[in-house]
């Protein structure tokens, strides 16, 4: 599994919202052309409730959808029940893990990159992920300023530090 990619791409407000009432609380049209961008080919994998959010099947990407309930099945999704299944079910090459909080929880000890959309405002949502810890480490930012009525947001890129400063 040399060389692969595992990572996040995420949007998350300075309150560490990333959902609230079963969606994401921004419709940024920048951020949502870069998630297409990241998440292009690769395998998705993503909780259930991420995966009912979605507008649809989104083309071009596999839908691996991690879930605990043993008769939970939808049309185009590929259903896996653990960490170790979702990753043999991805296959080799990159995968991006799109949600929600606690796959995001689960997926933490083997990501390699995280793809963070900093929204700059406390949105007061109901499933929160905390800011990644100190074994991260910035490489890319890119800043927005607020416009059509969304807040200012950061695109920022980190990648495991792998222990070196």
């Amino acid at each position: 599994m040399s060389g692969r990619d595992i990572f996040f791409v995420v949007a998350r407000a300075e309150d560490g919202t990333i959902a609230k009432e079963g969606q994401v609380p921004w419709q940024i049209s920048h951020d949502l052309r870069r998630f297409k961008r990241l998440t292009m080919g690769t395998p998705m994998i993503m909780g259930r409730k991420t995966f009912d959010s979605l507008p649809g099947l989104l083309p071009g990407r596999r839908h691996i959808v991690l879930t605990r309930d043993p008769d939970w099945s939808a049309p185009g999704a590929e259903v896996a029940h653990t960490v170790e299944d979702a990753l043999t079910l991805a296959g080799e090459g990159d995968i991006s893990v799109i949600g929600g909080g606690e796959i995001f929880a689960l997926f933490l000890p083997v990501a390699t990159r995280i793809e963070l959309t900093e929204v700059h405002e406390r949105t007061g949502g109901d499933v929160l992920m905390p800011y990644p810890g100190p074994e991260w480490r910035e490489t890319a930012q890119e800043t927005y300023p607020a416009k059509d009525d969304w807040p200012a947001y950061t695109f920022v890129t980190l990648e495991r530090g792998g222990g070196h400063a």
